[in-house]
């Protein structure tokens, strides 16, 4: 055991780092890569914290639009135009001159067109139209590449 550890004492390799160059090199090595590392870290928290910083700049601008839409939508609502719209929806008034005429509901849903599986009164109920052949071709060829489900 003690002659396995006298021939490792004399490798060429052990007598190299004995030498005060050698072992220059090697600390001055490792403070560099430690200076690397927490340079690369200080990089990695900066990157992190701009994209906060980008994120909410985002959300305030967003945040400024929103206000700017409701400011406009605030003086909308205070114009004599949208004042006139509602008392004619909500309470039937009319403008002086103007003549109401009230037509009653069975007379009005009388002369509605019949759509098949549609509710007589309901205004939301998709119509399907049929269309041409190509219009139909085009329309699944969008269908399949925007990965929608078919309509059939």
């Amino acid at each position: 055991m003690f002659e396995k550890i006298k021939k490792y004492h004399k490798h060429p390799f052990v007598s190299q780092l004995r030498d005060m160059r050698s072992l220059g090199l090697i600390v001055f090595g490792v403070i560099a890569l430690m200076v690397t590392w927490s340079g690369i870290k200080a990089v990695q928290a900066n990157y992190a914290l701009q994209k906060q910083i980008s994120t909410l700049q985002q959300q305030t601008s967003i945040q400024t639009l929103q206000n700017n839409n409701l400011k406009l939508q605030n003086q909308y609502l205070n114009t004599p135009q949208f004042l006139e719209l509602s008392a004619r929806r909500n309470f039937g008034l009319a403008a002086p001159g103007e003549k109401e005429l009230i037509v009653p509901k069975s007379v009005a849903l009388a002369h509605i067109v019949s759509v098949p599986g549609a509710k007589v009164g309901d205004v939301t109920s998709d119509v399907i139209v049929p269309r041409p052949a190509y219009q139909e071709n085009f329309q699944a060829w969008i269908n399949f590449f925007l990965h929608r489900p078919t309509s059939q």
